[in-house]
């Protein structure tokens, strides 16, 4: 998600904002339908008064139904689009996927989502003490972003094998969404929290500086084609931006099956100041045990790709210093 500011904004982001635009807006067909109500008939009119009429409801636009918008589909769930209205629109490194929501991961939106659920708006600093509170008490966990967890069964797996640490996971994938807060709610996950949106703006409005022990970025879209090259989410940008959110000593955790990718990785997280090789080589880490085998990554291996994972630990920069006079 390293883009550069005021680009077009994504397809995918496109649809949903025409998806959420007012009933009778330009284009809709209920607009349409109006229109063609105000249309003379020929048969009733002489042609020429037809087409002046026909031609001035084109100029307007039509009459506008007065039909209100339809109900959310999932009340009191996730946005489609939440921080949409308040920030600029840019190239995104996520392409919002429309995949049918099962009962079972619908009513889990319905139910959990204003528990453990948060829209990224932009417009608030976290407190991830209250965030992750049990029984009106805040938490002192350590807390660990995830950047991307599909349907949520690795993230699941994670805050399982360690109550102890919140693991903040952030997706745009409605079903995925949904899946994860079930398998919260089904194996007594209470360190868990699933954020829907744009993480550039979570790290950028909403975190506050060292807040986070930790940074998860598995199997991102590699976006192989190099004009989308720009896409990726680990570039020096997203590093630069991502830095100041992350405690001294948190762990930035990637893994990736596509080859050119981790190659960029290791490239630009060496080369990154804020930044260092948890490896004496300066080369891949061995998968870690508290990293489950996730779905894309059992797809790339039996297409016979090799995964590569790279741990670096963030360190601290000397505050710079102006020369005494």
């Amino acid at each position: 998600m390293s883009e550069s500011p005021h680009t077009p904004e994504a397809p995918g982001v496109r649809e949903a904002s025409r998806a959420a635009e007012p009933a009778g807006a330009a284009g809709a067909p209920e607009a349409t339908e109006a229109r063609e109500a105000a249309e003379p008939s020929e048969a009733t009119e002489p042609a020429g008064a037809a087409a002046k009429a026909q031609e001035a409801v084109r100029a307007t636009g039509g009459p506008r139904s007065a039909r209100p918008q339809a109900a959310p589909r999932f009340p009191g769930g996730p946005s489609p689009d939440p921080a949409g209205s308040h920030h600029e629109r840019r190239i995104r490194s996520f392409q919002p996927r429309r995949s049918r929501v099962t009962t079972s991961q619908g009513d889990a939106l319905r139910r959990l989502w204003p528990v453990w659920g948060l829209d990224i708006d932009g417009l608030r600093t976290l407190d991830l003490a209250e965030l992750f509170a049990e029984d009106g008490k805040p938490s002192d966990r350590p807390v660990v972003l995830e950047i991307g967890f599909g349907m949520g069964e690795a993230t699941a797996q994670m805050a399982a094998a360690d109550p102890d640490t919140g693991i903040l996971a952030v997706d745009v994938h409605t079903p995925g969404q949904g899946n994860l807060l079930g398998l919260a709610e089904r194996n007594g996950l209470t360190n868990v929290r699933v954020a829907n949106g744009d993480a550039i703006i979570l790290l950028r409005e909403m975190l506050p500086p060292a807040s986070l022990d930790g940074l998860r970025v598995y199997f991102p879209d590699p976006w192989p084609k190099p004009r989308h090259h720009k896409r990726r989410l680990i570039q020096p940008d997203f590093l630069t931006l991502a830095a100041p959110s992350l405690k001294p000593g948190a762990i930035l955790h990637c893994a990736t099956d596509w080859e050119p990718y981790a190659e960029q990785m290791l490239e630009v997280l060496t080369a990154h100041p804020d930044f260092e090789n948890t490896q004496p080589d300066g080369g891949y880490a061995p998968r870690p045990d508290f990293r489950p085998h996730t779905r894309f990554e059992g797809q790339g291996l039996r297409k016979g790709h090799v995964v590569h994972d790279l741990l670096f630990r963030r360190v601290a920069r000397p505050e710079a210093t102006t020369p005494e006079d």
